[in-house]
């Protein structure tokens, strides 16, 4: 890397920072522009007020001392390299260095060249990583555009999202504006392929036999789950409301110590919503049966009620199903964090159950505060951030506590969601009747009418399964990252609800759901 053709910035920290002008002004003279600090508290503020390319850290100052600002910057800025300078080579040093706290070691007295080849050797690896992440992305880009062309079948969905939901993680951060920018084209235009792929398909899907379709919410445990009891292992199976694929991957990476880990995908049912998927994975029945079979424990006047039968379902799926558990399965719906805590305390009485059920809310609640939060909007901006936060969450949460317990108790630990969650953008103006379904990403009632181009109409929800009262209804699904809009208080609720995280429409962030087998190391 030629230093004059990008003034990377240094941020030399040392108490005796005076004495060090003649190593600073070398620097400078080789195009680095060099900020100074002499203490620990000055280097983290400066840190946090201008972004730093390196970090040159002495290891004894007075106040905190090096080993205690290193702490304090990888908490707040864990990709940014540090040099720590010392007077002694201690092992402690390379122990550190070999962990990946430290970039590397200089022993007192530096010399000019050393500091500058010690920093160029750095930042020269930096440029070489992002240009070889560049390269692949591309040819990846134009892999991708070659299959999107193809005639492509279920599985082949599930490995594209999972591609691109990939590339999504490892570009963030690196600053390629404008491979992120081609990156979303992308993933907007596999978005509307996968929206005619599935406006082709679904309704054969649900109306097909279970082993002449891909595996949807009502397949779930006659797939995954079944065969694992039937061979006789304990499991705890998890699911984690409003999940997405994206978010998992952030999650999967702080498990690989502890757990052998097997992925698929499923696809959830539409409507996109915890009414229809999540009652589905639980009963074993698409959305028509549940009412007509049980229509005292599918429907409900009031929201909160839609799964307050989850339990009962399940009993009855596994008798369906030829699976008799003793003792009987347990099921716990897990809202608050007390709440998980008393459950990780309780785990090792449940050693003997075969079967453990847990519903998981943190995910989904979160997506729905941001909405009428303006404290979450502006912590939780984009995509990135929203996976920072459920991966933080993740990582100090009672959940993570529970599997390795549950690991402990010989369990195998299913993990999934329900549905995903999208980023809505574009309102789109729709005409219905008062009776009509209020959710934002899916309308059920009479005389719908809105762009065609933003949503798909069925005339008849029965063709996809989905109970219907009156023989005028119509159904229409928010495509892509529209959401509907009715003509009065437009303006109003375009604001209220614009970039907000939203489900029950089309889309892969939506349809396309993990499932995730972790066994014990």
């Amino acid at each position: 890397m030629n230093a004059k053709s990008h003034r990377a910035r240094i941020l030399w920290t040392d108490d005796e920072i005076d004495l060090l002008k003649p190593h600073i002004l070398f620097l400078k003279q080789k195009g680095f522009d060099v900020l100074t600090a002499t203490n620990g508290e000055d280097a983290i503020t400066l840190a946090r007020q201008q972004p730093i390319d390196i970090v040159l850290l002495d290891e004894m100052m007075q106040g905190k001392d090096g080993l205690e600002t290193l702490s304090l910057l990888k908490e707040e800025h864990p990709a940014l390299p540090v040099i720590m300078i010392t007077k002694n080579e201690e092992e402690s040093l390379m122990e550190e260095a070999i962990g990946g706290q430290i970039a590397d070691y200089l022993t007192k007295p530096v010399n000019p060249s050393q500091i500058l080849s010690a920093i160029m050797k750095h930042l020269e690896k930096q440029r070489i990583s992002r240009n070889r992440l560049s390269q692949r992305y591309i040819q990846a880009l134009n892999e991708l555009s070659d299959r999107l062309s193809e005639r492509l079948a279920p599985s082949d969905w599930i490995n594209i999202y999972h591609q691109l939901t990939q590339w999504e993680l490892d570009l963030t951060g690196t600053g390629e504006a404008g491979l992120d920018e081609m990156l979303a084209q992308q993933i907007q235009d596999a978005d509307n392929l996968f929206s005619r792929f599935i406006m082709r398909e679904y309704e054969q899907w649900v109306n097909a036999p279970s082993d002449e379709r891909p595996t949807l919410s009502p397949d779930v445990f006659r797939t995954f789950v079944k065969p694992r009891l039937s061979n006789g292992k304990k499991v705890l199976l998890v699911v984690m409301d409003g999940l997405r694929w994206d978010q998992w991957l952030t999650l999967e990476s702080q498990l690989h110590n502890d757990f052998k880990i097997n992925r698929h995908g499923y696809f959830s049912l539409l409507p996109t919503t915890t009414e229809y998927s999540r009652n589905a994975i639980f009963s074993g029945l698409f959305p028509d049966d549940m009412a007509r079979f049980h229509p005292e424990w599918f429907h409900s006047e009031e929201e909160v009620g839609l799964n307050q039968h989850e339990r009962e379902f399940l009993i009855e799926q596994l008798h369906r199903l030829g699976l008799e558990i003793k003792p009987e399965p347990k099921y716990a719906k897990v809202i608050t964090a007390q709440h998980g805590q008393q459950t990780v305390k309780q785990f090792s009485s449940w050693s003997n159950q075969q079967l453990v059920t847990l519903v998981v809310n943190q995910v989904d609640i979160l997506a729905h505060q941001r909405t009428n939060s303006t404290l979450l909007q502006d912590l939780l901006p984009n995509e990135a951030s929203y996976r920072q936060v459920v991966r933080a969450w993740f990582e100090n949460s009672w959940l993570f506590d529970l599997m390795k317990e549950a690991a402990r108790h010989g369990f195998t630990t299913l993990v999934t969601s329900d549905h995903g969650t999208v980023r809505v953008k574009r309102p789109t103006q729709i005409k219905a009747d008062r009776e009509a379904s209020v959710n934002l990403r899916f309308k059920q009632g009479r005389n719908l009418k809105a762009n065609p181009r933003d949503a798909w109409f069925i005339n008849d929800p029965k063709r996809l399964r989905i109970p219907s009262s009156a023989s005028s209804d119509t159904l229409a699904i928010a495509l892509s990252d529209f959401y509907f809009l009715y003509p009065t208080n437009y303006r109003k609720y375009q604001n209220r609800y614009m970039d907000t995280y939203q489900h029950g429409g089309l889309s892969m962030a939506e349809m396309i759901i993990p499932f995730v087998t972790l066994e014990p190391k």
